[in-house]
């Protein structure tokens, strides 16, 4: 593949993985609107891997503290804040893995992945989030996070299956709903991002890895490192914006996109 094509897949994914303006649908449409080759699954894979590398770098001391609370889970014991902390994010992944699964066999995945789908997702789901940003009162932080909370923003995140709804922008939107203030609502969606990237990855490698050549690892290597920079360059400046800022930006950029793909869908 083109180092060109590799390096604009890489960064449509480092920067819109962690936004809330979906990843998976900015990646169907590349192929679809520019005419170029569909990257195949390998790459998919790569630059989910860059974006998850990038995510647990950033949230590190949770990542280790769930991490150590894992090992203390799998004994039946939920006696430190990182085996609550594995716990809630197990829930939270639970709802998108059994849907996920479903829409695979069932083929439905494969019928969402069109423009006038993403269009539409884009546009309401925008919306949806401009509602509860606006709406939402900041009363709660990342220590009010529980079980409930988790299975609420897990079936949330379910929904994110649908292309053009952004994984990162449903659970937001969720959090936000539910109270959390911005900055806690956006940690709490890239912590659940940890193990539903790694779960896709895994379901897509099994598929891929007994066809996977030597220039498709290469060129997979290549997207995941590019892919893992501009993650990891989105991800600390949304979370320092958010400080600040509200998500209405990316509403905007939402709502604009969604209506030119529903024009050009059709049209």
């Amino acid at each position: 593949m083109p180092l060109t094509q590799l390096m604009i897949l890489a960064l449509i994914q480092g920067i819109t993985e962690f936004l809330p303006i979906s990843s998976s649908g900015h990646l169907i449409l590349l192929p679809n609107l520019a005419g170029m080759q569909d990257q195949g699954q390998v790459i998919d894979i790569a630059v989910h891997i860059g974006t998850l590398a990038a995510v647990v770098l950033y949230f590190w001391s949770d990542v280790k503290e769930a991490a150590i609370g894992t090992l203390r889970l799998l004994r039946g014991r939920i006696d430190t804040p990182g085996a609550f902390l594995a716990l809630c994010l197990l829930v939270a992944t639970l709802p998108v893995i059994v849907v996920g699964l479903a829409m695979k066999l069932t083929g439905v995945d494969e019928m969402l992945r069109s423009v006038a789908v993403i269009g539409w997702t884009m546009l309401i789901f925008g919306i949806v989030l401009w509602w509860a940003d606006q709406k939402g009162p900041e009363i709660r932080n990342e220590s009010d996070w529980g079980v409930r909370d988790a299975l609420i923003l897990g079936l949330w995140q379910a929904v994110a299956l649908i292309p053009g709804t952004s994984r990162s922008g449903i659970t937001i939107t969720g959090a936000r709903a539910l109270g959390y203030n911005r900055h806690d609502a956006a940690k709490l969606s890239m912590l659940m991002s940890i193990p539903t990237i790694a779960a896709s990855g895994i379901l897509l490698g099994a598929e891929v890895i007994s066809t996977a050549d030597a220039a498709a690892a290469k060129d997979g290597a290549i997207a995941a490192a590019m892919s893992f920079v501009a993650a990891l360059v989105a991800l600390t400046l949304m979370m320092r914006l958010l400080r600040s800022v509200s998500f209405t930006p990316y509403v905007i950029y939402r709502v604009i996109l969604g209506i030119a793909l529903l024009v050009y869908a059709y049209s």
